[in-house]
């Protein structure tokens, strides 16, 4: 398959929530556009799965287990990465999950600190761990926010909480990084159909959810890992500071 995006080719991507789904399926955008990259989870069968599969279709990457959270997983990411590819080029900060629906009267401390530390201070651990490189290659990020941030969802308060969040960050570092040439953006998936949801819901409820997109189909991976790599590329070289909406059309700002 030819690339998309040629001028990627020869760089070095981290991808965080690299194990399946949107970040897996991101991972191995990037690598069919010549992109060496490090794919980054807790799961590390998932993870080798991942990687083995890159290098089947003649990718490089390297599959490297780590929390988010837990600088001392990302400093020692940072240096994994820059013994086997040199550098860092661009940073896929896709790290979380964890929107299902909570009440807010049975929402506790507990569960509010561990949503929030795994979308919102994973993100920008990982990317304040890997800037001296951004800064250095002119390097692109890519956030991973919800349409839980842009509208009322069903989603738990803090994970819309946490969500917008990374929409705010996103346009605080995307201001205060341009001048040294990084370029910051956000992708807000709504409803997406990777595995675990196909498990999760019935026939029937897949077609309820559908109807609720004016173009008539749940998103796919391979949808936010198109949006994704745009952002990150050349294509988008005027771009920063944005969160682009891929929601079938059901945000529109």
């Amino acid at each position: 398959m030819p690339a998309d995006h040629p001028d990627l080719a020869g760089k070095t991507a981290v991808v965080t929530g690299g194990s399946r789904g949107i970040g897996a399926a991101t991972a191995a955008a990037l690598a069919r556009n010549g992109v060496a990259v490090a794919v980054v989870g807790r799961d590390r069968d998932a993870l080798d799965g991942v990687a083995t599969s890159i290098a089947d279709a003649g990718g490089r990457a390297l599959a490297a287990v780590a929390d988010c959270t837990a600088q001392p997983d990302l400093d020692r990411l940072r240096a994994l990465v820059l013994d086997r590819f040199g550098g860092v080029d661009i940073v896929i900060a896709f790290a979380g999950g964890y929107g299902q629906p909570v009440p807010s009267i049975e929402e506790n401390a507990e569960h509010w600190r561990h949503v929030v530390d795994s979308d919102l201070t994973a993100a920008f651990l990982t990317i304040s761990t890997f800037l001296p490189d951004l800064t250095a290659r002119r390097g692109t990020v890519v956030t991973m926010a919800s349409s839980a941030a842009r509208q009322a969802t069903r989603a738990a308060a803090a994970y819309a909480a946490a969500k917008s969040g990374v929409v705010g960050m996103s346009r605080h570092l995307a201001k205060e990084l341009a001048p040294q040439g990084v370029r910051v953006n956000c992708v807000a998936p709504a409803m997406i159909e990777h595995e675990r949801v196909r498990h999760s819901i019935s026939d029937e409820q897949r077609q309820q959810l559908t109807r609720g997109f004016p173009l008539g189909r749940l998103g796919t991976p391979d949808d936010v890992a198109a949006a994704t790599l745009f952002l990150a590329s050349a294509a988008s070289s005027w771009i920063t500071g944005i969160t682009l909406d891929i929601a079938g059309g059901s945000v529109m700002p």
